[in-house]
């Protein structure tokens, strides 16, 4: 897969580089000479030019990129590319990093995102993950599907715990992707069983939720 990434900064660099380490080929684009560190991302390909010009885009190939992310600190400037990317290359998939909160409502399919991270929501999802047991908690959201990937950790009063994952009601359209347990992942076989302490993971429409949080930890 070529993935082309606008801004190379320290987020730019480390994305590339695990991009690099599974095997897959990576542009870095930005228009800043002090960004342009290829002894830090050796493996990489470097393009020192301002993503947010057409000619730049045409020169860096963009039309056979399978995957563009926009990854600078300025969110006009991350969705100006997605846009680019996707209206002027049809770039099959982009990816947009959303630097402010008040700005995420912006990151849509109107401006060429596909998938817009946000590195504060991601943060306080994930702070949410490490504490809350019993809650679901919305680690991501994937916007084309409308789904949601979501954790619950098994409260030991749940009416599952040692139920087989096949003996659970689940919602329509919910869907368990894995089980973390003691620091592994688990396949969600129909005959494994549910134990208290165990991460869920669900990719869920937003609308069922609530049923599922209530089914696995019900509340009074």
């Amino acid at each position: 897969m070529r993935v082309v990434i606008a801004g190379a900064g320290a987020v730019g660099r480390s994305v590339a580089q695990e991009l690099i380490d599974n095997g897959h080929t990576v542009l870095l684009i930005d228009k800043s000479p002090s960004s342009i560190r290829s002894d830090i991302v050796p493996d990489a390909q470097w393009l020192l030019a301002d993503a947010c010009e057409l000619s730049s885009l045409a020169e860096a190939q963009l039309e056979s990129a399978d995957v563009v992310i926009s990854s600078t600190g300025d969110d006009k400037a991350n969705l100006v590319i997605s846009l680019l990317a996707k209206t002027e290359f049809a770039v099959p998939r982009t990816v947009g990093r959303v630097n402010h909160p008040s700005n995420e409502w912006l990151f849509s399919e109107s401006w060429g995102v596909d998938v817009s991270v946000s590195t504060p929501r991601l943060m306080a999802a994930l702070v949410e993950e490490a504490v809350a047991i019993g809650d679901l908690v919305r680690l991501f959201t994937f916007r084309q599907s409308n789904a949601n990937l979501v954790e619950l950790t098994m409260p030991e009063d749940s009416p599952f715990v040692g139920k087989r994952v096949r003996e659970v009601p689940w919602p329509d359209d919910v869907v368990l992707v894995a089980i973390l347990r003691d620091q592994s992942i688990q396949t969600p076989d129909s005959d494994r069983s549910l134990e208290a302490g165990d991460e869920l993971l669900f990719v869920t429409p937003e609308d069922a939720e609530d049923r599922l949080g209530e089914l696995l930890s019900p509340k009074g």
